[in-house]
């Protein structure tokens, strides 16, 4: 069994993050063949935006660091450290005021 380092990782990342053109990195966490989960660790730098897209799955979005908004449709929701939420069905997108690390996890079908 390997055990990951959320913090170091999370530390390498954003500042992965702070030096790329985007703005953003990310690392699948778990994934395998047939899987029907998926965790991915993603670093926003402040101010990026995770443009409007479709989730493959029932998900949800743990803040890690940082302070984000997910928006879907005309509902918004303001996520800080150590907050948790359901990923709406329809399209959404995610923009960090701050810094941040999230932690999306999907079920995939």
């Amino acid at each position: 069994m390997e055990i990951l380092r959320i913090d170091e990782l999370a530390a390498v990342h954003l500042e992965l993050a702070g030096r790329s053109d985007s703005g953003r990195s990310a690392t699948t966490l778990y994934s395998r063949a047939g899987a029907r989960l998926r965790q991915t660790l993603i670093a926003l730098d402040a101010g990026q935006t995770l443009g409007e897209h479709q989730s493959p799955g029932d998900a949800s979005l743990l803040c890690l660091q940082g302070d984000v908004v997910l928006r879907a449709g005309e509902a918004e929701v303001e996520l800080r450290a150590g907050d948790l939420v359901a990923v709406p069905p329809q399209r959404h997108d995610v923009h960090a005021r701050t810094a941040s690390v999230l932690l999306l996890s999907v079920a995939l079908h």
